[in-house]
Protein backbone atom coordinates (compact mmCIF):
# COMPACT_ATOMS: atom_id res chain seq x y z
CA UNK A 1 0.00 0.00 0.00
CA UNK A 2 1.29 3.73 -0.82
CA UNK A 3 0.09 6.70 1.26
CA UNK A 4 -3.11 8.47 -0.09
CA UNK A 5 -4.97 11.42 0.64
CA UNK A 6 -8.34 12.47 -0.61
CA UNK A 7 -9.73 15.73 -0.67
CA UNK A 8 -13.05 17.45 -2.32
CA UNK A 9 -12.81 19.33 -5.92
CA UNK A 10 -13.30 22.81 -4.54
CA UNK A 11 -14.71 23.78 -1.28
CA UNK A 12 -16.67 26.86 -0.82
CA UNK A 13 -18.09 28.17 2.43
CA UNK A 14 -19.57 31.49 3.11
CA UNK A 15 -22.81 33.39 3.62
CA UNK A 16 -25.06 33.43 0.58
CA UNK A 17 -22.72 30.53 -0.69
CA UNK A 18 -25.78 28.59 -1.83
CA UNK A 19 -26.37 31.39 -4.86
CA UNK A 20 -23.17 29.78 -6.34
CA UNK A 21 -25.46 26.64 -7.68
CA UNK A 22 -26.87 27.47 -10.67
CA UNK A 23 -23.29 28.31 -12.30
CA UNK A 24 -21.56 25.51 -10.69
CA UNK A 25 -24.07 22.89 -12.33
CA UNK A 26 -23.31 24.43 -15.64
CA UNK A 27 -19.67 24.12 -14.72
CA UNK A 28 -19.97 20.65 -14.57
CA UNK A 29 -22.92 19.52 -16.88
CA UNK A 30 -26.43 20.54 -18.30
CA UNK A 31 -29.35 18.80 -16.53
CA UNK A 32 -29.06 19.31 -12.67
CA UNK A 33 -31.24 17.76 -10.07
CA UNK A 34 -31.41 18.36 -6.52
CA UNK A 35 -31.91 15.91 -3.95
CA UNK A 36 -33.54 17.95 -0.79
CA UNK A 37 -34.83 16.57 2.43
CA UNK A 38 -38.49 17.77 3.02
CA UNK A 39 -36.98 20.25 5.48
CA UNK A 40 -35.07 21.55 3.26
CA UNK A 41 -37.97 21.84 0.05
CA UNK A 42 -40.44 23.74 2.33
CA UNK A 43 -38.16 25.92 4.93
CA UNK A 44 -34.61 26.42 3.02
CA UNK A 45 -34.75 26.16 -0.79
CA UNK A 46 -37.41 28.73 -0.76
CA UNK A 47 -35.69 31.36 1.34
CA UNK A 48 -32.03 31.21 0.12
CA UNK A 49 -32.17 33.79 -2.38
CA UNK A 50 -32.12 31.80 -5.73
CA UNK A 51 -35.42 31.54 -8.42
CA UNK A 52 -35.10 28.20 -8.97
CA UNK A 53 -38.20 27.89 -11.23
CA UNK A 54 -35.69 30.47 -13.33
CA UNK A 55 -32.80 28.19 -13.25
CA UNK A 56 -35.25 25.20 -14.10
CA UNK A 57 -33.14 22.86 -11.60
CA UNK A 58 -35.80 20.25 -11.05
CA UNK A 59 -35.99 19.04 -6.99
CA UNK A 60 -36.15 15.45 -6.17
CA UNK A 61 -37.35 14.52 -2.52
CA UNK A 62 -35.05 12.27 -0.27
CA UNK A 63 -37.51 9.38 1.27
CA UNK A 64 -35.51 9.28 4.99
CA UNK A 65 -32.62 6.60 4.74
CA UNK A 66 -29.65 5.80 2.75
CA UNK A 67 -31.02 1.87 2.22
CA UNK A 68 -30.74 -0.15 -1.39
CA UNK A 69 -34.54 0.56 -1.62
CA UNK A 70 -34.00 4.32 -1.64
CA UNK A 71 -30.82 3.88 -3.72
CA UNK A 72 -32.42 2.01 -6.65
CA UNK A 73 -35.53 4.84 -6.73
CA UNK A 74 -33.02 7.48 -6.91
CA UNK A 75 -31.11 5.75 -9.86
CA UNK A 76 -33.69 5.11 -12.10
CA UNK A 77 -34.65 8.43 -11.16
CA UNK A 78 -31.43 10.06 -12.65
CA UNK A 79 -31.54 8.24 -15.71
CA UNK A 80 -34.78 8.52 -16.82
CA UNK A 81 -34.41 12.60 -16.84
CA UNK A 82 -31.30 12.29 -17.95
CA UNK A 83 -29.54 13.82 -15.14
CA UNK A 84 -25.83 14.87 -15.11
CA UNK A 85 -25.23 16.53 -12.10
CA UNK A 86 -26.55 15.87 -8.96
CA UNK A 87 -26.87 17.73 -5.94
CA UNK A 88 -27.36 16.34 -2.51
CA UNK A 89 -28.70 19.43 0.00
CA UNK A 90 -29.55 18.31 3.35
CA UNK A 91 -28.19 16.34 6.26
CA UNK A 92 -25.83 13.49 6.22
CA UNK A 93 -28.12 10.74 5.06
CA UNK A 94 -29.29 12.99 2.03
CA UNK A 95 -25.58 13.42 1.39
CA UNK A 96 -24.65 10.21 1.56
CA UNK A 97 -27.46 9.15 -0.84
CA UNK A 98 -26.71 11.71 -3.45
CA UNK A 99 -22.95 10.87 -3.28
CA UNK A 100 -23.90 6.99 -3.73
CA UNK A 101 -26.73 7.66 -6.76
CA UNK A 102 -24.21 10.00 -8.41
CA UNK A 103 -21.43 7.56 -8.11
CA UNK A 104 -23.35 4.76 -9.97
CA UNK A 105 -24.46 6.57 -12.42
CA UNK A 106 -21.09 8.11 -13.23
CA UNK A 107 -21.50 11.89 -13.23
CA UNK A 108 -20.44 14.76 -10.70
CA UNK A 109 -22.28 15.19 -7.62
CA UNK A 110 -22.06 18.74 -5.67
CA UNK A 111 -23.13 18.61 -2.08
CA UNK A 112 -25.12 21.48 -0.17
CA UNK A 113 -24.80 20.74 3.80
CA UNK A 114 -27.55 22.70 5.65
CA UNK A 115 -26.39 21.49 9.19
CA UNK A 116 -22.95 20.89 10.35
CA UNK A 117 -23.71 17.87 11.82
CA UNK A 118 -20.99 15.06 10.29
CA UNK A 119 -18.14 14.81 8.35
CA UNK A 120 -19.96 13.36 5.33
CA UNK A 121 -19.83 16.18 2.78
CA UNK A 122 -16.04 16.10 1.64
CA UNK A 123 -16.05 12.25 1.59
CA UNK A 124 -16.03 9.61 -1.02
CA UNK A 125 -17.42 7.32 1.63
CA UNK A 126 -21.02 6.76 2.54
CA UNK A 127 -22.90 4.83 4.72
CA UNK A 128 -25.56 2.22 3.80
CA UNK A 129 -28.32 1.37 6.49
CA UNK A 130 -31.23 -1.13 6.23
CA UNK A 131 -34.94 0.78 6.43
CA UNK A 132 -34.77 0.26 9.67
CA UNK A 133 -31.84 2.61 10.29
CA UNK A 134 -29.53 -0.55 11.41
CA UNK A 135 -25.30 0.06 9.73
CA UNK A 136 -25.02 -2.26 7.06
CA UNK A 137 -21.98 -1.27 5.03
CA UNK A 138 -19.58 1.46 3.94
CA UNK A 139 -19.90 2.51 0.26
CA UNK A 140 -16.67 3.75 -1.33
CA UNK A 141 -17.28 6.04 -4.14
CA UNK A 142 -14.94 6.44 -7.32
CA UNK A 143 -13.35 10.25 -6.13
CA UNK A 144 -14.64 12.87 -3.51
CA UNK A 145 -17.49 15.39 -4.53
CA UNK A 146 -16.72 17.88 -7.32
CA UNK A 147 -17.97 20.73 -4.92
CA UNK A 148 -18.79 21.04 -1.36
CA UNK A 149 -20.98 24.35 -1.32
CA UNK A 150 -21.53 25.39 2.35
CA UNK A 151 -23.71 28.37 2.94
CA UNK A 152 -22.90 29.84 6.86
CA UNK A 153 -26.47 31.86 6.34
CA UNK A 154 -27.88 28.33 6.43
CA UNK A 155 -26.10 26.54 8.77
CA UNK A 156 -26.42 29.33 11.32
CA UNK A 157 -30.29 29.16 11.56
CA UNK A 158 -30.40 25.46 12.01
CA UNK A 159 -30.86 23.79 15.42
CA UNK A 160 -28.09 24.07 17.64
CA UNK A 161 -28.18 20.47 18.38
CA UNK A 162 -26.63 19.45 14.69
CA UNK A 163 -24.39 21.69 15.22
CA UNK A 164 -23.11 20.17 18.30
CA UNK A 165 -23.44 16.92 17.30
CA UNK A 166 -21.04 17.46 13.85
CA UNK A 167 -18.94 18.71 17.02
CA UNK A 168 -19.12 15.08 18.50
CA UNK A 169 -18.41 13.19 15.21
CA UNK A 170 -15.05 16.00 14.72
CA UNK A 171 -14.10 15.28 18.26
CA UNK A 172 -12.84 12.02 17.33
CA UNK A 173 -11.14 12.46 14.24
CA UNK A 174 -7.62 13.30 16.21
CA UNK A 175 -8.17 10.13 18.12
CA UNK A 176 -8.94 8.13 15.64
CA UNK A 177 -6.04 9.31 13.24
CA UNK A 178 -4.00 8.78 16.03
CA UNK A 179 -4.24 5.44 16.78
CA UNK A 180 -3.97 4.74 12.78
CA UNK A 181 -0.65 6.73 12.98
CA UNK A 182 1.00 4.42 15.90
CA UNK A 183 -0.37 1.24 14.19
CA UNK A 184 -0.15 1.75 10.87
CA UNK A 185 -2.76 1.14 9.82
CA UNK A 186 -4.72 1.70 6.62
CA UNK A 187 -7.57 5.00 6.38
CA UNK A 188 -10.30 5.16 4.41
CA UNK A 189 -9.27 5.72 1.69
CA UNK A 190 -7.29 2.50 0.64
CA UNK A 191 -3.85 3.95 1.98
CA UNK A 192 -1.59 4.62 4.66
CA UNK A 193 -2.38 8.13 6.37
CA UNK A 194 0.00 10.95 5.04
CA UNK A 195 1.00 14.03 6.99
CA UNK A 196 -1.50 16.14 6.19
CA UNK A 197 -4.27 14.56 7.07
CA UNK A 198 -2.70 13.88 10.87
CA UNK A 199 -1.71 17.48 10.65
CA UNK A 200 -5.54 18.40 9.99
CA UNK A 201 -6.85 16.33 12.14
CA UNK A 202 -4.96 18.03 14.85
CA UNK A 203 -6.21 21.03 13.74
CA UNK A 204 -9.80 19.60 14.21
CA UNK A 205 -9.42 18.91 17.78
CA UNK A 206 -7.51 22.09 18.59
CA UNK A 207 -10.28 23.96 16.90
CA UNK A 208 -13.24 22.51 18.84
CA UNK A 209 -11.30 22.74 22.32
CA UNK A 210 -10.86 26.80 21.17
CA UNK A 211 -14.22 27.91 19.56
CA UNK A 212 -16.51 25.23 20.43
CA UNK A 213 -18.51 26.58 23.33
CA UNK A 214 -18.61 30.25 21.52
CA UNK A 215 -20.16 28.37 18.37
CA UNK A 216 -22.41 26.76 20.26
CA UNK A 217 -23.38 30.84 21.83
CA UNK A 218 -23.76 32.25 18.35
CA UNK A 219 -25.68 29.20 16.92
CA UNK A 220 -27.86 29.37 19.81
CA UNK A 221 -28.75 32.67 19.15
CA UNK A 222 -28.33 32.79 14.95
CA UNK A 223 -25.71 34.44 14.78
CA UNK A 224 -23.00 34.57 11.83
CA UNK A 225 -19.71 34.82 13.91
CA UNK A 226 -15.99 33.81 13.25
CA UNK A 227 -15.71 31.43 15.96
CA UNK A 228 -19.08 29.74 14.25
CA UNK A 229 -17.38 29.67 11.10
CA UNK A 230 -14.12 28.03 12.44
CA UNK A 231 -16.63 25.00 13.71
CA UNK A 232 -18.48 24.82 10.89
CA UNK A 233 -15.11 24.60 8.94
CA UNK A 234 -14.03 21.57 11.54
CA UNK A 235 -17.26 19.98 11.19
CA UNK A 236 -17.22 19.54 7.60
CA UNK A 237 -13.96 20.32 6.22
CA UNK A 238 -10.94 19.80 8.49
CA UNK A 239 -12.81 16.40 9.84
CA UNK A 240 -13.71 15.13 6.46
CA UNK A 241 -10.18 15.35 5.47
CA UNK A 242 -8.88 14.16 8.64
CA UNK A 243 -11.15 10.97 9.07
CA UNK A 244 -10.35 9.90 5.12
CA UNK A 245 -7.20 10.45 4.96
CA UNK A 246 -6.05 10.10 8.73
CA UNK A 247 -8.17 6.60 9.62
CA UNK A 248 -10.76 5.79 11.68
CA UNK A 249 -10.43 3.08 14.99
CA UNK A 250 -12.45 2.53 17.85
CA UNK A 251 -14.62 6.00 18.32
CA UNK A 252 -16.54 4.91 15.22
CA UNK A 253 -17.08 1.52 15.39
CA UNK A 254 -18.53 1.77 18.85
CA UNK A 255 -20.95 4.10 16.79
CA UNK A 256 -22.06 1.23 14.75
CA UNK A 257 -22.24 -1.17 17.36
CA UNK A 258 -24.77 1.27 19.24
CA UNK A 259 -26.60 1.54 16.05
CA UNK A 260 -27.87 -2.12 16.66
CA UNK A 261 -29.54 -0.65 19.39
CA UNK A 262 -32.80 0.62 18.70
CA UNK A 263 -32.96 3.21 21.95
CA UNK A 264 -30.88 4.79 20.10
CA UNK A 265 -31.71 5.55 16.41
CA UNK A 266 -33.31 8.90 17.41
CA UNK A 267 -30.00 9.71 18.61
CA UNK A 268 -27.49 11.68 15.90
CA UNK A 269 -24.92 10.07 14.55
CA UNK A 270 -21.87 12.64 16.36
CA UNK A 271 -23.65 12.18 19.41
CA UNK A 272 -22.96 8.29 19.27
CA UNK A 273 -19.93 8.95 17.92
CA UNK A 274 -18.64 11.21 21.03
CA UNK A 275 -20.15 8.64 23.62
CA UNK A 276 -17.90 6.33 21.33
CA UNK A 277 -14.80 8.33 21.99
CA UNK A 278 -15.35 8.53 25.08
CA UNK A 279 -15.50 4.76 25.60
CA UNK A 280 -12.55 4.40 23.52
CA UNK A 281 -10.01 6.66 25.93
CA UNK A 282 -11.05 3.74 28.24
CA UNK A 283 -10.47 1.30 26.35
CA UNK A 284 -6.48 2.37 25.14
CA UNK A 285 -5.94 3.42 28.30
CA UNK A 286 -5.37 7.35 27.62
CA UNK A 287 -3.56 9.74 30.14
CA UNK A 288 -6.22 10.85 32.93
CA UNK A 289 -5.38 14.14 32.07
CA UNK A 290 -6.68 13.36 28.25
CA UNK A 291 -9.44 11.90 29.04
CA UNK A 292 -10.46 14.79 31.53
CA UNK A 293 -10.15 17.04 29.02
CA UNK A 294 -12.41 15.37 26.56
CA UNK A 295 -14.85 14.78 29.08
CA UNK A 296 -14.77 18.72 29.73
CA UNK A 297 -15.03 19.60 26.29
CA UNK A 298 -18.47 16.95 25.59
CA UNK A 299 -20.06 18.25 29.19
CA UNK A 300 -19.47 22.23 28.17
CA UNK A 301 -21.06 22.18 24.63
CA UNK A 302 -23.59 19.25 25.55
CA UNK A 303 -22.82 16.05 23.86
CA UNK A 304 -23.57 12.62 26.06
CA UNK A 305 -21.04 11.94 28.65
CA UNK A 306 -23.42 9.03 29.66
CA UNK A 307 -25.09 6.00 28.66
CA UNK A 308 -28.08 7.44 29.63
CA UNK A 309 -27.44 10.16 27.52
CA UNK A 310 -27.61 7.94 24.29
CA UNK A 311 -31.23 6.21 25.57
CA UNK A 312 -29.56 3.34 27.16
CA UNK A 313 -29.73 4.38 30.94
CA UNK A 314 -32.02 1.17 31.65
CA UNK A 315 -29.56 -1.04 29.00
CA UNK A 316 -28.35 -4.29 31.42
CA UNK A 317 -24.84 -5.69 30.26
CA UNK A 318 -26.49 -8.90 27.83
CA UNK A 319 -27.90 -6.00 25.75
CA UNK A 320 -25.21 -3.93 25.89
CA UNK A 321 -22.92 -6.80 24.57
CA UNK A 322 -24.96 -6.91 21.71
CA UNK A 323 -23.62 -3.40 20.70
CA UNK A 324 -19.78 -4.53 21.90
CA UNK A 325 -19.96 -7.82 19.20
CA UNK A 326 -20.76 -5.51 16.48
CA UNK A 327 -18.13 -2.90 16.91
CA UNK A 328 -15.97 -5.93 17.71
CA UNK A 329 -16.50 -7.73 13.63
CA UNK A 330 -13.85 -8.03 11.82
CA UNK A 331 -14.29 -5.22 9.73
CA UNK A 332 -14.48 -2.90 11.91
CA UNK A 333 -12.07 -0.01 12.29
CA UNK A 334 -11.71 -0.73 16.17
CA UNK A 335 -8.98 -2.86 15.32
CA UNK A 336 -6.46 -0.13 14.13
CA UNK A 337 -5.82 0.41 17.76
CA UNK A 338 -3.09 -0.51 19.37
CA UNK A 339 -4.25 -2.99 22.13
CA UNK A 340 -5.93 -6.48 21.91
CA UNK A 341 -9.72 -5.94 21.26
CA UNK A 342 -12.25 -8.04 22.55
CA UNK A 343 -15.97 -7.44 23.11
CA UNK A 344 -15.42 -7.82 26.99
CA UNK A 345 -12.91 -5.09 26.50
CA UNK A 346 -15.03 -3.28 24.99
CA UNK A 347 -18.15 -3.39 26.91
CA UNK A 348 -16.67 -2.32 29.95
CA UNK A 349 -15.00 0.47 28.17
CA UNK A 350 -18.55 1.50 27.32
CA UNK A 351 -19.54 0.65 31.46
CA UNK A 352 -15.99 2.65 32.57
CA UNK A 353 -17.51 5.74 30.40
CA UNK A 354 -20.28 6.14 31.42
CA UNK A 355 -19.47 5.77 35.19
CA UNK A 356 -16.96 8.72 34.53
CA UNK A 357 -19.68 10.48 32.88
CA UNK A 358 -22.25 9.89 36.10
CA UNK A 359 -19.10 10.52 38.58
CA UNK A 360 -17.94 14.18 37.04
CA UNK A 361 -22.43 14.93 36.98
CA UNK A 362 -22.36 14.29 40.29
CA UNK A 363 -19.80 16.97 41.25
CA UNK A 364 -20.58 19.26 38.50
Amino acid sequence: MFKKAVFPGKYIQGVGAVRELPALIQLLGQQGLILASPSVHSKVLPGCGVDWSASSIPVELFRGECCQEELTRLSDIVTQKRVDVLVGMGGGKTIDTAKIVADRAGIPVIIIPTIASSDAPCSGCAVVYSKEGIFESVSYQKTNPAVVLVDVGIIAAAPTRFLVAGMGDALSTWFEARSCERTHSPNECGGYGTMVGLGIAKLCYETLLTYGVAAKVASERHLETPALERIIEANILLSGIGFESAGLAAAHAIHNGLTALEETHSFYHGEKVAFGVLAGLQLTDAPPDESATVFSFCEDVGLPTTLADIGLGNADRQKLMLAAEKACAPEQSIHHEAVAITPEKVLDAMLAADALGLERRGKR
